[in-house]
């Protein structure tokens, strides 16, 4: 009798050890499903994230082109405008120059002989 109790002891210890080995691997299958769902959740909260990151900087590049090609438009109409404005000052000129020659050379030498005192200083 003293070999079965032995055998029986050791059948319950086997059940035992096998019986608290399942247990491990669920508590491990639990534990690595529960890292992976963590960590799919990280990850889809740092892709949102770049996501709303990439459409806010590619708004505000949209937004910035815009307004360079106003400020492009802006000074495109500011030059024309000095343009014409330097034209109609060259126009205006001349037609001095025209109807007063000799007044125009006195002002062109009075200019220049002025020029050169305020340039040797």
């Amino acid at each position: 009798m003293n070999k079965q109790v032995q055998a029986h002891e050791e059948n319950t210890a086997a059940e035992r050890i096998e019986e608290r080995a399942e247990r491990i691997k669920q508590a491990t299958t639990s534990a690595v499903t529960n890292t992976k769902e963590a960590v799919d959740r990280a990850a889809d909260k740092v892709e949102e994230g770049l996501h709303r990151a990439t459409d806010k900087a590619a708004d505000t590049a949209t937004r910035a082109t815009e307004k360079a090609g106003e400020y492009r438009q802006r000074g495109r109409e500011a030059y024309d405008e000095a343009v014409d404005r330097a034209d109609e000052w060259l126009e205006v000129a001349r037609d001095y120059v025209r109807e007063k020659p000799v007044q125009s050379v006195a002002i062109a030498l009075g200019a220049g002989w002025l020029l050169g005192r305020i340039l040797r200083r």
